[in-house]
Protein backbone atom coordinates (compact mmCIF):
# COMPACT_ATOMS: atom_id res chain seq x y z
CA UNK A 1 0.00 0.00 0.00
CA UNK A 2 1.23 3.58 -1.12
CA UNK A 3 1.89 6.10 1.88
CA UNK A 4 0.91 9.03 -0.26
CA UNK A 5 -2.13 9.94 -0.12
CA UNK A 6 -3.64 12.31 -3.57
CA UNK A 7 -3.87 15.44 -3.19
CA UNK A 8 -7.65 15.72 -4.00
CA UNK A 9 -8.38 14.04 -0.58
CA UNK A 10 -9.53 16.64 1.15
CA UNK A 11 -10.32 13.98 4.49
CA UNK A 12 -11.13 10.50 5.30
CA UNK A 13 -14.05 8.88 4.55
CA UNK A 14 -16.31 7.56 7.83
CA UNK A 15 -16.63 3.89 6.22
CA UNK A 16 -18.94 1.12 7.50
CA UNK A 17 -18.63 -2.12 7.22
CA UNK A 18 -21.85 -4.41 7.08
CA UNK A 19 -21.70 -8.35 8.23
CA UNK A 20 -18.68 -7.02 9.74
CA UNK A 21 -18.44 -10.05 12.11
CA UNK A 22 -17.55 -13.04 9.60
CA UNK A 23 -14.58 -13.75 7.85
CA UNK A 24 -15.19 -11.08 4.87
CA UNK A 25 -15.95 -8.74 7.54
CA UNK A 26 -12.96 -9.09 9.17
CA UNK A 27 -10.79 -9.00 5.44
CA UNK A 28 -12.19 -5.49 5.26
CA UNK A 29 -11.24 -4.90 8.62
CA UNK A 30 -8.19 -6.36 8.50
CA UNK A 31 -7.52 -3.85 4.99
CA UNK A 32 -9.10 -0.41 6.23
CA UNK A 33 -6.01 -1.09 8.84
CA UNK A 34 -3.87 2.82 8.59
CA UNK A 35 -5.64 3.74 5.44
CA UNK A 36 -5.05 7.00 4.45
CA UNK A 37 -8.42 7.79 2.95
CA UNK A 38 -11.14 5.84 4.95
CA UNK A 39 -11.38 4.90 8.75
CA UNK A 40 -14.31 3.03 10.64
CA UNK A 41 -16.65 4.14 12.53
CA UNK A 42 -19.71 1.61 12.32
CA UNK A 43 -19.86 -1.84 12.42
CA UNK A 44 -23.20 -3.79 11.08
CA UNK A 45 -23.96 -7.09 11.78
CA UNK A 46 -27.35 -9.45 12.77
CA UNK A 47 -28.98 -9.20 15.55
CA UNK A 48 -27.20 -11.59 17.21
CA UNK A 49 -24.33 -9.88 17.71
CA UNK A 50 -25.61 -6.23 18.14
CA UNK A 51 -25.21 -4.40 21.01
CA UNK A 52 -21.61 -6.74 21.77
CA UNK A 53 -18.11 -5.02 21.45
CA UNK A 54 -16.38 -6.55 18.11
CA UNK A 55 -14.05 -8.54 20.11
CA UNK A 56 -16.95 -10.51 21.80
CA UNK A 57 -18.90 -10.69 18.60
CA UNK A 58 -16.36 -11.64 16.42
CA UNK A 59 -14.83 -14.71 16.36
CA UNK A 60 -11.29 -14.22 14.93
CA UNK A 61 -9.86 -15.98 12.21
CA UNK A 62 -7.17 -13.54 10.94
CA UNK A 63 -3.51 -13.52 12.07
CA UNK A 64 -2.86 -12.26 15.80
CA UNK A 65 -5.80 -10.54 17.40
CA UNK A 66 -8.58 -8.03 16.72
CA UNK A 67 -7.44 -4.68 15.81
CA UNK A 68 -7.05 -2.53 18.71
CA UNK A 69 -8.61 0.74 17.61
CA UNK A 70 -11.50 -1.14 16.71
CA UNK A 71 -11.95 -4.05 19.54
CA UNK A 72 -14.15 -2.24 21.52
CA UNK A 73 -16.10 -0.64 18.98
CA UNK A 74 -19.74 -1.81 19.57
CA UNK A 75 -21.44 -3.60 16.58
CA UNK A 76 -25.21 -1.81 15.71
CA UNK A 77 -27.66 -4.08 14.50
CA UNK A 78 -28.72 -3.53 10.53
CA UNK A 79 -32.04 -1.94 11.44
CA UNK A 80 -29.63 0.92 12.93
CA UNK A 81 -28.69 1.60 8.94
CA UNK A 82 -31.08 4.00 8.11
CA UNK A 83 -30.58 5.98 11.51
CA UNK A 84 -26.52 5.92 11.28
CA UNK A 85 -26.34 6.52 7.01
CA UNK A 86 -26.17 10.20 7.54
CA UNK A 87 -23.08 9.66 9.92
CA UNK A 88 -21.65 7.32 7.26
CA UNK A 89 -19.76 8.07 3.86
CA UNK A 90 -19.36 4.65 2.00
CA UNK A 91 -20.60 1.38 3.19
CA UNK A 92 -18.48 -1.77 2.50
CA UNK A 93 -20.59 -4.54 2.31
CA UNK A 94 -19.34 -8.40 3.30
CA UNK A 95 -23.09 -9.69 3.72
CA UNK A 96 -23.89 -12.93 2.62
CA UNK A 97 -25.72 -13.29 -0.77
CA UNK A 98 -28.54 -14.49 0.55
CA UNK A 99 -29.14 -10.99 2.34
CA UNK A 100 -27.10 -8.76 0.70
CA UNK A 101 -30.15 -7.68 -1.71
CA UNK A 102 -32.49 -6.67 0.74
CA UNK A 103 -29.47 -4.78 2.93
CA UNK A 104 -27.29 -3.23 0.47
CA UNK A 105 -30.63 -1.65 -1.10
CA UNK A 106 -31.46 0.08 2.07
CA UNK A 107 -27.77 1.27 2.36
CA UNK A 108 -27.73 2.13 -1.37
CA UNK A 109 -30.83 4.51 -0.70
CA UNK A 110 -28.40 6.50 1.28
CA UNK A 111 -24.75 6.19 0.40
CA UNK A 112 -22.85 4.79 -1.66
CA UNK A 113 -22.27 0.88 -1.40
CA UNK A 114 -18.79 -1.10 -2.61
CA UNK A 115 -19.65 -5.00 -1.82
CA UNK A 116 -18.11 -8.66 -2.35
CA UNK A 117 -21.65 -10.19 -2.59
CA UNK A 118 -23.04 -11.87 -5.96
CA UNK A 119 -26.86 -9.55 -5.03
CA UNK A 120 -26.76 -7.07 -7.46
CA UNK A 121 -23.64 -8.63 -9.48
CA UNK A 122 -25.52 -9.22 -12.66
CA UNK A 123 -28.17 -6.67 -12.78
CA UNK A 124 -28.47 -4.57 -15.95
CA UNK A 125 -27.20 -1.12 -14.07
CA UNK A 126 -24.44 -2.29 -12.08
CA UNK A 127 -20.74 -2.59 -13.28
CA UNK A 128 -18.83 -5.37 -11.96
CA UNK A 129 -15.60 -3.21 -11.28
CA UNK A 130 -12.28 -4.13 -11.64
CA UNK A 131 -10.61 -0.59 -11.85
CA UNK A 132 -7.69 -1.46 -14.55
CA UNK A 133 -9.62 -3.48 -16.47
CA UNK A 134 -13.26 -1.85 -17.07
CA UNK A 135 -12.99 1.39 -14.79
CA UNK A 136 -15.40 3.37 -17.69
CA UNK A 137 -18.46 1.04 -16.41
CA UNK A 138 -18.09 3.14 -13.49
CA UNK A 139 -20.28 5.32 -15.95
CA UNK A 140 -23.60 2.63 -15.37
CA UNK A 141 -23.85 3.83 -11.82
CA UNK A 142 -25.69 7.09 -12.94
CA UNK A 143 -28.68 5.27 -14.22
CA UNK A 144 -28.85 3.53 -10.37
CA UNK A 145 -30.45 6.88 -9.90
CA UNK A 146 -33.44 5.78 -11.54
CA UNK A 147 -33.97 3.47 -9.08
CA UNK A 148 -34.86 6.13 -6.30
CA UNK A 149 -31.42 5.80 -4.86
CA UNK A 150 -29.08 8.55 -3.73
CA UNK A 151 -25.91 5.97 -3.72
CA UNK A 152 -25.25 3.25 -5.69
CA UNK A 153 -23.99 -0.32 -5.55
CA UNK A 154 -20.68 -1.34 -6.78
CA UNK A 155 -19.75 -5.50 -6.49
CA UNK A 156 -16.47 -7.10 -7.23
CA UNK A 157 -16.23 -9.91 -9.22
CA UNK A 158 -16.29 -13.64 -7.96
CA UNK A 159 -12.93 -14.23 -6.76
CA UNK A 160 -12.34 -16.86 -9.74
CA UNK A 161 -13.14 -14.08 -12.35
CA UNK A 162 -10.78 -11.23 -11.05
CA UNK A 163 -7.49 -12.69 -12.17
CA UNK A 164 -8.66 -14.69 -14.69
CA UNK A 165 -10.05 -11.09 -16.42
CA UNK A 166 -7.07 -8.89 -15.66
CA UNK A 167 -4.39 -11.61 -17.27
CA UNK A 168 -7.07 -11.74 -20.39
CA UNK A 169 -7.51 -7.49 -20.88
CA UNK A 170 -3.88 -6.94 -22.44
CA UNK A 171 -4.71 -9.74 -24.53
CA UNK A 172 -8.15 -8.80 -25.96
CA UNK A 173 -6.91 -4.79 -26.34
CA UNK A 174 -3.87 -5.91 -28.51
CA UNK A 175 -4.96 -9.38 -30.09
CA UNK A 176 -8.85 -9.94 -29.80
CA UNK A 177 -9.84 -12.81 -28.14
CA UNK A 178 -12.09 -15.52 -29.73
CA UNK A 179 -12.59 -18.39 -26.81
CA UNK A 180 -11.12 -18.77 -24.05
CA UNK A 181 -10.70 -22.41 -21.87
CA UNK A 182 -9.90 -21.81 -18.08
CA UNK A 183 -9.29 -24.37 -15.55
CA UNK A 184 -8.63 -23.44 -11.64
CA UNK A 185 -6.95 -24.67 -8.87
CA UNK A 186 -9.04 -22.93 -5.71
CA UNK A 187 -7.75 -22.51 -2.18
CA UNK A 188 -9.71 -23.28 0.48
CA UNK A 189 -10.21 -20.13 2.06
CA UNK A 190 -12.74 -19.37 -0.76
CA UNK A 191 -14.95 -21.94 0.71
CA UNK A 192 -15.09 -19.64 3.77
CA UNK A 193 -15.18 -20.84 7.15
CA UNK A 194 -15.52 -23.47 8.35
CA UNK A 195 -15.04 -24.52 4.43
CA UNK A 196 -14.72 -27.80 3.36
CA UNK A 197 -14.04 -30.53 5.49
CA UNK A 198 -10.73 -32.24 6.42
CA UNK A 199 -11.09 -35.40 5.41
CA UNK A 200 -12.94 -34.51 1.99
CA UNK A 201 -10.14 -32.43 0.82
CA UNK A 202 -6.92 -34.02 2.68
CA UNK A 203 -4.92 -35.75 -0.17
CA UNK A 204 -7.77 -35.25 -3.02
CA UNK A 205 -9.06 -32.74 -5.35
CA UNK A 206 -12.89 -32.20 -5.40
CA UNK A 207 -13.45 -31.48 -9.79
CA UNK A 208 -16.61 -29.25 -8.60
CA UNK A 209 -17.83 -26.05 -7.13
CA UNK A 210 -21.03 -25.41 -7.62
CA UNK A 211 -22.02 -22.62 -9.77
CA UNK A 212 -18.61 -21.72 -9.72
CA UNK A 213 -18.31 -22.24 -13.54
CA UNK A 214 -21.03 -20.42 -14.45
CA UNK A 215 -20.25 -17.26 -12.75
CA UNK A 216 -16.85 -17.44 -14.24
CA UNK A 217 -18.77 -17.08 -17.47
CA UNK A 218 -21.32 -14.99 -16.89
CA UNK A 219 -18.90 -12.23 -15.15
CA UNK A 220 -16.05 -12.50 -17.36
CA UNK A 221 -18.17 -11.19 -20.84
CA UNK A 222 -19.86 -8.47 -18.69
CA UNK A 223 -16.68 -7.10 -17.34
CA UNK A 224 -14.88 -7.37 -21.24
CA UNK A 225 -17.20 -7.59 -23.20
CA UNK A 226 -17.26 -9.80 -26.34
CA UNK A 227 -18.85 -12.22 -28.48
CA UNK A 228 -15.33 -14.84 -27.29
CA UNK A 229 -16.60 -18.41 -25.75
CA UNK A 230 -15.53 -19.01 -22.46
CA UNK A 231 -15.25 -22.99 -20.96
CA UNK A 232 -14.62 -23.15 -17.61
CA UNK A 233 -13.88 -25.82 -15.17
CA UNK A 234 -13.23 -25.33 -11.15
CA UNK A 235 -12.12 -27.69 -8.85
CA UNK A 236 -10.52 -27.20 -4.95
CA UNK A 237 -7.36 -28.07 -3.71
CA UNK A 238 -5.53 -28.38 -0.43
CA UNK A 239 -3.92 -24.72 -0.99
CA UNK A 240 -5.08 -22.55 2.03
CA UNK A 241 -4.94 -19.33 -0.04
CA UNK A 242 -4.35 -18.48 -3.59
CA UNK A 243 -6.38 -19.77 -6.67
CA UNK A 244 -4.18 -20.52 -9.40
CA UNK A 245 -5.55 -21.34 -13.12
CA UNK A 246 -4.43 -22.73 -16.34
CA UNK A 247 -5.66 -20.91 -19.26
CA UNK A 248 -5.94 -21.64 -23.19
CA UNK A 249 -6.26 -17.96 -25.62
CA UNK A 250 -7.45 -18.02 -29.16
CA UNK A 251 -7.04 -14.73 -30.24
CA UNK A 252 -8.34 -13.06 -33.53
CA UNK A 253 -4.91 -11.72 -34.15
CA UNK A 254 -1.49 -13.54 -33.76
CA UNK A 255 -0.25 -13.42 -30.44
CA UNK A 256 3.45 -15.25 -29.53
CA UNK A 257 4.67 -15.37 -25.94
CA UNK A 258 6.70 -12.88 -26.94
CA UNK A 259 4.40 -10.06 -27.85
CA UNK A 260 1.93 -11.48 -24.66
CA UNK A 261 4.89 -10.42 -22.46
CA UNK A 262 5.29 -7.06 -24.73
CA UNK A 263 1.62 -5.91 -24.13
CA UNK A 264 1.56 -7.07 -20.72
CA UNK A 265 4.71 -4.20 -19.90
CA UNK A 266 2.84 -1.72 -22.17
CA UNK A 267 -0.46 -2.55 -19.89
CA UNK A 268 1.54 -2.40 -16.48
CA UNK A 269 2.59 1.56 -18.00
CA UNK A 270 -0.69 2.20 -18.19
CA UNK A 271 -1.93 0.94 -15.10
CA UNK A 272 0.85 3.28 -13.27
CA UNK A 273 0.06 6.28 -14.98
CA UNK A 274 -3.92 6.30 -14.28
CA UNK A 275 -4.03 3.93 -10.89
CA UNK A 276 -0.54 4.33 -9.44
CA UNK A 277 -1.67 7.52 -6.78
CA UNK A 278 -4.57 4.85 -5.33
CA UNK A 279 -3.10 3.46 -2.02
CA UNK A 280 -3.84 -0.03 -2.81
CA UNK A 281 -2.50 0.08 -6.01
CA UNK A 282 -0.26 -2.54 -6.69
CA UNK A 283 3.37 -1.76 -8.34
CA UNK A 284 2.81 -4.08 -11.30
CA UNK A 285 -1.26 -5.05 -11.92
CA UNK A 286 0.53 -8.08 -13.68
CA UNK A 287 3.68 -9.90 -12.72
CA UNK A 288 5.58 -11.90 -15.52
CA UNK A 289 6.96 -14.53 -13.17
CA UNK A 290 10.77 -16.14 -14.07
CA UNK A 291 11.06 -19.85 -14.63
CA UNK A 292 8.78 -22.64 -15.79
CA UNK A 293 7.65 -23.99 -12.30
CA UNK A 294 6.46 -20.53 -11.33
CA UNK A 295 3.61 -18.95 -9.80
CA UNK A 296 3.05 -20.84 -7.16
CA UNK A 297 0.08 -20.48 -4.41
CA UNK A 298 3.26 -20.44 -1.31
CA UNK A 299 5.89 -18.35 -3.06
CA UNK A 300 3.58 -15.75 -5.04
CA UNK A 301 0.52 -15.22 -3.80
CA UNK A 302 1.39 -12.29 -1.83
CA UNK A 303 3.01 -10.76 -4.46
CA UNK A 304 2.89 -6.59 -4.15
CA UNK A 305 0.38 -7.30 -0.71
CA UNK A 306 -1.26 -10.00 -3.02
CA UNK A 307 -2.93 -7.16 -5.19
CA UNK A 308 -0.74 -8.56 -8.18
CA UNK A 309 -2.01 -10.88 -10.97
CA UNK A 310 1.20 -13.42 -11.36
CA UNK A 311 1.48 -14.80 -15.07
CA UNK A 312 4.03 -17.92 -15.86
CA UNK A 313 4.20 -20.85 -18.23
CA UNK A 314 3.95 -18.45 -21.23
CA UNK A 315 3.76 -20.77 -24.48
CA UNK A 316 2.26 -20.97 -27.65
CA UNK A 317 -0.25 -23.54 -28.06
CA UNK A 318 -0.90 -25.65 -31.22
CA UNK A 319 -4.81 -26.56 -30.42
CA UNK A 320 -5.80 -23.28 -32.31
CA UNK A 321 -4.94 -21.38 -35.10
CA UNK A 322 -3.35 -18.44 -32.56
CA UNK A 323 -3.53 -19.64 -29.32
CA UNK A 324 -1.42 -19.02 -26.17
CA UNK A 325 -1.64 -20.53 -22.63
CA UNK A 326 -0.59 -19.73 -19.45
CA UNK A 327 -0.68 -20.57 -15.78
CA UNK A 328 -2.05 -17.47 -13.18
CA UNK A 329 -2.31 -16.87 -9.76
CA UNK A 330 -4.09 -14.31 -7.78
CA UNK A 331 -4.64 -13.85 -4.24
CA UNK A 332 -8.82 -15.05 -3.76
CA UNK A 333 -9.04 -13.36 -0.12
CA UNK A 334 -7.38 -10.30 -0.87
CA UNK A 335 -7.48 -8.97 -4.66
CA UNK A 336 -10.44 -11.08 -5.18
CA UNK A 337 -12.71 -9.83 -1.70
CA UNK A 338 -11.67 -7.03 0.34
CA UNK A 339 -8.65 -5.07 -0.49
CA UNK A 340 -9.81 -5.48 -4.52
CA UNK A 341 -13.18 -3.74 -3.21
CA UNK A 342 -11.00 -1.20 -1.15
CA UNK A 343 -9.29 -0.18 -4.64
CA UNK A 344 -12.15 -0.16 -6.48
CA UNK A 345 -13.64 2.35 -3.38
CA UNK A 346 -10.41 4.92 -3.77
CA UNK A 347 -10.88 5.02 -7.36
CA UNK A 348 -14.70 5.94 -7.59
CA UNK A 349 -13.68 8.58 -4.49
CA UNK A 350 -10.60 9.96 -6.57
CA UNK A 351 -13.22 10.20 -9.28
CA UNK A 352 -15.71 12.22 -7.54
CA UNK A 353 -18.45 9.40 -7.56
CA UNK A 354 -17.81 9.10 -3.57
CA UNK A 355 -18.52 12.47 -2.73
Amino acid sequence: MSDTASPAIKKKLSCAIVGATGVAGQQFVEGLQGHPWFTITHLFASERSAGKVYKEAAVWHGEGSHPADIADMVVLSTDDIEREAANIDIFFSALPSETAREIEGRCAAFKPVISTAAAYRYDDDVPILIPEVNADHALLIRKQKERGWKGFVVPGSNCTTVGLAIALKPVMDNFGIKRVIMTSLQALSGAGYPGVASMDILDNVIPYIGKEEEKVKKELVKIIPGTYLVGATCTRVHVRDGHTETVTVETEKPCTPESFMAAVVGFNKKCREQFGPLPSAPNETIVLADGVNRPQPRLDRNTHNGMATVVGRIRTEDVFPNSISFVLLSHNTKRGAALGEILTAEYLYKQGYIA
